[in-house]
């Protein structure tokens, strides 16, 4: 009985880790202030919102990867700066501000868990 609540609650401590793993490197990816890399962990469909315009749903991955890079080289994004992350269920949150010259945007990301890893659905960014 031991044995089996031993590796209950390893399992449960991997999977902890995994999804820790996904939050770390999608905020590696905004660190980094390249879209493309952030683009890597976009669910194929994704709701975008961008500051002073209106919200996109359903937007294709191509679209909004395109969409983001336009607006990191209009704002001249340097790099992120993570305020809080937090796990509901199987969907993760990240909130933090994307830094330019002289300048802060914040971010909300949601992702959701599909085949064994956490994509992003929806970004904001005021």
């Amino acid at each position: 009985m031991r044995k089996i609540l031993l590796l209950i609650g390893l399992l449960f401590s991997f999977a902890g880790f995994a999804q820790q793993s996904d939050t770390d490197a999608v905020v590696k990816a905004f660190k980094t202030a390249n879209a493309d890399e952030v683009a890597r962990y976009f669910d194929d469909y994704i709701d975008l919102k961008f500051l002073d315009k209106d919200e996109v749903k359903n937007m294709g991955r191509n679209q909004a990867t395109i969409a983001l890079k336009n607006f990191f080289n209009e704002n001249n994004i340097k790099g992120f700066d993570k305020s809080s992350d937090r796990e509901i269920g199987n969907t993760l949150y990240i909130t933090g501000k994307l830094t330019s010259t002289g300048k802060a945007y914040n971010v909300t990301v949601m992702l959701k868990a599909k085949a064994g890893k956490h994509q992003i659905i929806t970004m904001r960014i005021n």
